[in-house]
């Protein structure tokens, strides 16, 4: 029986949930941030709140469970679906835009020598400078070429390219937070036997240091924007690969990409829970897996991919 999308047909959001807990122990290190360190602030009712993991960086999680670093390649459930690789003046390779920051803005693959992936996207979508931005063409052409921007969003902020005016913002959005959180303050020392008072700033001498985790509810949040691909305009086809292709991410994600840090590996406590829309029961992580291979089929069939060979762009950086 295959995936089921009439519930999701007439749905703005899909909402899902999953309570969290550390693998061992209790404690668990928070995401920091530059001048800042933990994010911690107060909920509506005064309740201690605490960021575990930021959209970004989830963004960044949900994109890195599917690439096969090993074999340079999707993982087998996702082959054939476009990507753009890039290697290096000897040929080997350099980045993708499934792991890149920006996608298929990264400069490896805009920034270069080679040109073939500007060019393709300033013949497609140069001709917006004045207007509004057509969204469906700009949908239509990174499903050609980089389908994972559509869900995690992109900005071409290229002046060459409709003005610089071609983004979307993410339709898959997650984060993690915890509430009732306590720190859990300890420390430690890094030793040096041989000259325990040598001169630290060369990374001589003992160095004590202060650590700060924290114990609390955590809650990991998911919100698929199913009102923003609808509006696409891609297709039944491409439209349901999407929303399987997403919910794809969040359940490998649940299932294999919960050690955020050394100081933070964490497992799902109790069941993922569709908030919205009601009546929908996500399903497996097995079942979306047998569907995906016919869902990308049934896309390529229609030519909404990149004619290349396994529908892979190459470009080769230099600068």
């Amino acid at each position: 029986m295959p995936l089921d999308f009439s519930v999701l047909k007439s749905a703005p959001r899909l909402l899902a949930e999953a309570q969290l807990k550390p693998i061992q122990g209790t404690r668990f290190q928070p995401t920091g941030f530059p001048n800042l360190g933990a994010a911690e602030y107060e909920g509506p009712d005064g309740t201690r709140m605490l960021l575990v993991e930021s959209a970004q960086s989830m963004a960044n999680r949900l994109e890195a469970v599917c690439w096969d670093d090993l074999n340079d390649d999707w993982i087998k459930p996702l082959r054939g679906l476009p990507v753009i690789k890039v290697l290096d003046k000897a040929g080997e390779p350099l980045t993708n835009s499934v792991i890149e920051a920006h996608r298929i803005n990264s400069p490896y693959i805009l920034e270069g020598k080679d040109k073939s992936v500007f060019n393709l996207l300033r013949e497609r979508l140069a001709d917006m400078e004045e207007g509004r931005v057509d969204i469906r063409r700009l949908a239509a052409t990174l499903l050609k070429f980089d389908p994972n921007a559509l869900l995690h969003g992109v900005f071409l902020a290229k002046k060459e390219l409709a003005g610089g005016r071609l983004r979307l913002p993410r339709a898959l959005s997650a984060f993690i937070e915890a509430d009732m959180v306590r720190v859990a303050a300890s420390g430690g020392v890094k030793n040096d036997s041989v000259n325990p008072g040598g001169d630290t700033g060369k990374g001589f001498g003992n160095v004590p240091f202060p650590r700060d985790e924290y114990t609390g509810h955590i809650m990991a949040y998911f919100n698929l924007d199913l009102a923003q691909i609808h509006a696409f305009g891609l297709g039944d086809n491409a439209e349901k690969l999407l929303v399987a292709l997403a919910l794809f991410k969040i359940r490998k994600f649940l299932d294999v990409g919960l050690r955020l840090r050394t100081a933070c590996d964490l497992t799902l406590d109790g069941e993922l829970v569709v908030k919205k829309p009601e009546g929908f029961m996500l399903p497996s992580l097995d079942f979306i897996e047998k569907e995906l291979p016919g869902l990308i089929a049934a896309v390529r069939a229609e030519n909404k991919f990149n004619e290349s060979e396994n529908s892979v762009t190459i470009v080769t950086y230099e600068k």
